[in-house]
This record gives C-alpha cells, structure tokens and sequence, in this order.
C-alpha cells in the first residue's frame, strides 16, 4: 500500500527530473565560494526576489536564525507573533545563540501583527529596555496568505520606526501563487527574507536568505559560526534550482487538493473542518478519539501529525494526488461511520 503522508509538505521525496538534475550538477567547495551551482541558486533567488545577494543553508531555521543575527546585536529584541514559527518552534536560537530577545505580539486571526500592538510594544530609548531593532513577519502562516495591503503597511510603519524587517518566508511561493502575485511583489517590502526550497517546492534540502550585500555579508560569517558551512553542496542546490524551474506553479494543485480534501471531510458527522487555506486543511477532533484515530488511519497507510490537541492540521503536497485525497477522506468517513 503506499503511503499517503499528510503530515507536513517536508515530507515529499525527490522527483526522478530533480534526482538527474542533482547527479549532473557541477560542484565546488562552497566555503571558498566556489559551487558553481550554488552561487547560481544565489544569484537567481535574489535576482528574482529583488535583492542584492542569497545564501544558500541547510534549513530554514538557520535562514532564519542568520537574519536575526545579522539584523540585530547582543541585548537588542525582535517584534515577532506570539504563534510564529521564529519565536515557537525554533529553539529560543535567536536568545539562545545570538542574546536577542524576542518580544512576541498576540497575532490576529489572520496571522497579520496588528500595527497598533507593533507600535505599543517598541521599548523607549532608555538602559532599562532591550533595543527594539527588528519586525519579523510570517508568510504564510498556518497556510494563510498575508493580505498584500497589509505588507505594504507594515513595512511603511517598519520604516518610520526605523526598524528592520525580515520575512520568514518558508512557503512564500504557496503566499505569492494564493494572492495571484509573483514573489517579487511581496518580497519587496522586507529587507530580508527567508524562502524553504524543502517544502511543498519538493527539493530535498535547503532554504536561501536574501537580502542587501551587508547583511548577507553578516549572515555568511554566522553560517560559519553555527556551524553550516557547506562543501560540494551544488548537487543539493540543483535540486532548489530545479525546484523553482517546474514546482512553483503547481502549487496551486496543492492548494485545490486541500480544497477538494476540506470540502470532503466537511460531510463527516463527527469532525469539524475548521478552515482551509492554500495547502493546509485544519479539523477538530474530539480528544478522547485521537489516538483511536491515529491508529486507523496507519492501518489504512495514511499518515497526519496527530498529539495532544484536538486540532489537526493536514498538508497538501507534491506527492499527494486526488486518489489519495479520495482515500484519506474514506477512511476517515470509515472511522466516524463506525462510532
């Protein structure tokens, strides 16, 4: 039986295109500078996103965690949301790597840091504060596209508070193919952002930061330092190469598969569908059948990212079809069927 893994968009497997792609690529030690294959991912990241230079790293926890550090200094603090994923699930790295306090905001429904809150939260100029340097955005954020409106706001307000503005931009081609926009137009408005090549873009590994030549400047000394420095990485970079070439606009299949997956469980007495937006579809169930359901759906090679909480998220990907959704959605119907 094959798998039906809906756990995460991580998840996907390289195609046979990307994997002939990886075995032709020409390669150098990246650390002198000299991956070839690298340097073009660099240049074409930042070349299409409007900015000056890219790094090429390992995860987009370390994209992240470098733009902190090239954006702020010891005892300075970022402006994050109180649900994003530079301040929830990566390891406290910006304080505990870099001494950079997070000051995380409570985020609205839409994942937007409502400016006002922004605004009250910048600390005054006074030894007792942390320097306020830094907003730091997600897009998307629970698969949610940040309205375009929005971004121009907020990097109008990042401006006149003379702070910088970094995007975590892990699915910002998932954001730029829901708002019918290229990436550029929502790159534009941050001084650095982060992009995930490993997720629903299918490449194995590898996220690029991008940004003004000073800062990535910074970025590639604190890739050293943590330790990601690469060698003959251009056999990884051709696959993000290839990524970009043949997997962006297929996103917006994802997208419809967890439409067409959102709008077939919303017929399942049982479960409530709690919203979908782009590739990701989120459903309550009650507690007490989590694990009972969990156990189900492996019996049926269906795999979803099942803990404590009643609310599940399930993600669309290049390795989801319709049979599979058509199957997930059954065996779901199966299990409510026989409470």
């Amino acid at each position: 039986m094959t798998l039906m893994d809906l756990r995460s968009d991580t998840v996907t497997r390289p195609t046979e295109a990307m994997r002939a792609a990886m075995h032709a690529a020409a390669v150098g030690d990246d650390v002198y500078g000299e991956d070839p294959t690298v340097n073009a991912l660099q240049e074409r990241l930042a070349g299409d996103l409007g900015f000056e230079a890219g790094l090429f790293v390992p995860t987009g926890t370390q994209s992240n965690l470098l733009a902190l550090l090239a954006h702020c200094e010891r005892g300075d603090e970022y402006l994050v949301g109180m649900d994003a994923h530079t301040y929830k699930f990566e390891g406290g790295g910006a304080a505990v790597l870099g001494s950079i306090q997070p000051q995380p905001i409570v985020q609205a429904e839409d994942g937007c840091l409502p400016l006002d809150r922004v605004a009250a939260a910048i600390k005054p100029v006074d030894p007792h504060f942390a320097r306020t340097r830094l907003l730091a955005l997600e897009n998307t954020w629970h698969g949610r596209a940040l309205p375009l409106d929005y971004l121009r706001d907020a990097a109008a307000f990042a401006r006149d508070k003379g702070l910088g503005i970094h995007l975590d931009g892990a699915r910002l081609f998932n954001a730029a193919v829901a708002c019918g926009v290229p990436a550029r137009d929502i790159a534009r408005h941050f001084d650095t952002v982060s992009v995930c090549l490993s997720k629903g873009l299918g490449a194995p590994v590898g996220s690029v930061l991008v940004g003004p030549h000073a800062l990535i400047d910074k970025a590639r000394r604190w890739r050293k330092v943590c330790g990601g420095g690469w060698r003959q990485a251009g056999m990884l970079a051709a696959a993000c190469l290839h990524a970009l070439d043949h997997h962006v606009a297929r996103l917006a299949d994802d997208h419809a598969l967890a439409a067409r997956l959102a709008q077939r469980l919303a017929g399942i007495d049982g479960l409530a569908v709690l919203g979908q937006h782009t590739n990701m579809v989120f459903i309550d169930v009650p507690v007490e059948r989590l694990r009972a359901l969990d156990a189900h759906l492996r019996e049926a090679g269906i795999r979803i990212s099942i803990g404590y909480l009643p609310t599940l998220r399930l993600v669309t990907h290049l390795d989801v079809d319709d049979a599979g959704i058509d199957r997930t959605a059954e065996a779901f119907a199966r299990f409510f069927a026989a409470a």
